[in-house]
């Protein structure tokens, strides 16, 4: 049956429900694809979005509220209630369906696109970034380039479109006069990020780190300006611990610097290094259009490196083998062992070196930029890492801009092209025969 969205009639509703995981999916793949959706189908009533959070190890905990803030969306629920919703067709507020819908991955494992639309009765729509999985049950794909069709058989590939790099669209809506202004710095200073992370693990490490280089830098090159990505399950003074040598025995270990929290009435809270810098604390969550406007970042390895790749920002990607006992983001058996309860801790500080040493002899990558290029296109430094050592590989960078060119040119050359939110939310409209 054909629809359409004129409000008049006896107009079939339709579900569309998304499939996502984490923070960066949430951010960069569902936010622009509902608001393409909604945009072309601003009729709820007609055509409804629900979004289903599958558990994911990077995830905050915080997606589902993030999730309800968006005008588009109709009806979320988070994580922990995924695998019920499975097994038993169930949700938590016992949702209703419409005979006719789609299930679009988002997100996540592309087998639950699968198992949800055939527990619905509903059709399929996959974003395949990088690899486009079950060809042969899957309706259709939205592909970033072209160049993962050819890794599906030649009898599938009719289903694959090209839609380009929904991560591409966050950057072409950034307002760099609108960020530089909530920071109070002219539009053309010279920012500097910091994705310090989002769990105990990476803070321990990543904030006295980040502190650390921000101060050193700044001794150099007293016209920069620093801003730190505050994760939307972190209060302030919960980050601020973390940079704390009384709570936190790696500010120690890493040089930080002395630092007091400030948190004025109608600007934005910052750290103040003693004898140095402020650093800024960025609480808008997704804060990707701020990194994009990033002259150089700093982070560690995790999705923290896809999402900057997809910008073109340059960044320096850091695995400081002193923190080495805190890493838990291996896959497969180790990665089991490593999260274990009572366990994990020992066994991190056997597992992790191991892997680490192994990586190295054989050359492994692991900043996602440098695994898509199968090369090191952004600086990987594994080892006893300092702030100084750091900062000095930055500071190179940052007096020769053509080496950040060169960098961003190459994080492009990776990724697909812009506006790809319209052309799978057009796929997805496609599939459920959904007219303008």
């Amino acid at each position: 049956m054909t629809v359409n969205d004129g409000g008049a009639g006896d107009i079939e509703p339709i579900d569309v429900v998304i499939l996502s995981n984490g923070p960066g999916e949430v951010a960069t793949w569902v936010k622009p694809v509902v608001r393409s959706l909604r945009k072309s189908a601003p009729n709820h009533t007609k055509l409804r979005i629900s979004v289903l959070l599958s558990p994911c190890p990077n995830a905050s905990g915080q997606e589902h509220i993030i999730l309800a803030r968006y005008p588009e969306v109709d009806r979320v629920q988070s994580a922990e209630h995924f695998f019920r919703f499975l097994l038993t067709g169930k949700t938590l507020d016992g949702w209703d369906w419409h005979d006719k819908g789609v299930v679009v991955f988002l997100g996540g494992d592309q087998l639950y696109t699968l198992l949800v639309a055939k527990r619905l009765g509903y059709g399929t729509a996959v974003y395949a970034e990088w690899e486009a999985r079950w060809a042969s049950q899957i309706d259709c794909f939205g592909v970033m380039r072209s160049g993962v069709a050819e890794k599906v058989s030649s009898r599938y590939r009719d289903k694959l479109s090209v839609v380009g790099d929904l991560m591409a669209d966050v950057q072409t809506m950034a307002n760099r006069a609108e960020i530089m202004a909530a920071l109070a710095l002219e539009e053309e200073a010279e920012l500097i990020g910091f994705l310090p992370g989002s769990k105990p693990a990476k803070l321990g490490v990543g904030v006295p780190l980040s502190l650390a280089i921000a101060h050193y830098i700044h001794q150099q090159r007293p016209q920069s300006q620093f801003v730190i990505g505050v994760a939307p399950n972190l209060s302030l003074d919960d980050l601020a611990s973390y940079a704390n040598p009384a709570i936190n025995p790696a500010v120690s270990g890493f040089s930080g610097p002395e630092v007091s929290l400030v948190t004025p009435h109608l600007s934005l809270p910052y750290f103040q290094i003693t004898n140095g810098p402020k650093v800024y604390l960025w609480q808008r969550f997704p804060a990707l259009d701020l990194f994009s406007q990033c002259a150089l970042c700093f982070t560690t390895v995790g999705a923290n490196t896809a999402q900057l790749g997809a910008l073109a920002t340059p960044m320096i990607v850091m695995i400081p083998t002193q923190g080495l006992e805190n890493f838990k983001m291996w896959d497969g058996l180790p990665g089991l062992i490593v999260r274990l309860p009572g366990v994990g801790a020992i066994a991190r500080k056997v597992i992790n070196p191991l892997i680490i040493r192994t990586a190295q002899k054989a050359g492994k990558l692991f900043a996602w930029p440098n695994i898509w290029a199968k090369k090191e296109v952004v600086p990987e430094l594994f080892g006893y890492v300092t702030a100084q050592d750091v900062s000095e590989i930055a500071l190179d960078y940052l007096t020769h801009p053509e080496k950040l060119d060169e960098m961003r040119r190459s994080l492009r050359g990776l990724r697909g092209s812009a506006n790809a939110a319209d052309k799978m939310a057009d796929l997805i409209l496609e599939t459920v025969n959904y007219v303008k």
